[in-house]
């Protein structure tokens, strides 16, 4: 009787683990993922990935802790000129035809304060991962007008492109770097809970 007793709270348990878990999925058409980088040292370059995917899972609608896996397609990079796209695909930089995907997979999402977190993960280019960690301001949860629960976040962070074998690296007659060696990643994410 007791080990009856005792599966049976185990099953509870496990289920009420699994239903309280809520999955997240991306709204692209109000979410954008950018990057900019200094160019002759006086101005910046953004460019963006069109094409990306971030999946997500939380304890109900707590961030705190959130499983958060994220990926863009290399190919899919815009910069808003097509030679310099070129390049950046080829192997001074990316090595898309080698290494398609960047990939982020979260390893703890921790609060720091009112609507921040710092964000901490694997972060992948070409064949090099190594453990960044992220700003995140969170917007809010709201229901927008069609019934959809819809969380916001904006993600700020920083990696030198050296640290992945983004090796290019012309110098100008002044010394300094045709571009620059830190990228800026700023992200705006719009997720859809599922019902």
């Amino acid at each position: 009787m007791k080990k009856l007793f005792l599966l049976s709270y185990i099953f509870l348990f496990t289920a009420t683990l699994t239903f309280s878990q809520t999955k997240w999925t991306l709204d692209k058409s109000h979410s954008k993922v950018q990057f900019s980088v200094s160019h002759l040292v006086i101005t910046d370059v953004v460019g963006q990935f069109k094409n990306y995917d971030v999946k997500v899972e939380t304890n109900g609608d707590d961030f705190t802790n959130a499983k958060i896996e994220f990926t863009a397609d290399v190919n899919s990079i815009d910069t808003d000129n097509e030679g310099r796209d070129k390049h950046l695909k080829s192997d001074d930089f990316f090595n898309a035809e080698k290494f398609p995907q960047i990939k982020f997979v979260g390893k703890k999402m921790e609060k720091v304060g009112d609507g921040k977190f710092k964000l901490t993960g694997d972060f992948t280019i070409r064949d090099v991962t190594k453990t960044i960690t992220l700003d995140v301001s969170f917007r809010g949860i709201v229901k927008d007008p069609w019934g959809n629960t819809k969380a916001g976040f904006k993600v700020k962070g920083m990696v030198n492109r050296f640290d992945y074998n983004l090796k290019w690296n012309n110098l100008m007659e002044t010394g300094g770097a045709v571009v620059g060696k830190d990228v800026e990643l700023l992200v705006d994410l719009q997720l859809k809970k599922q019902k």
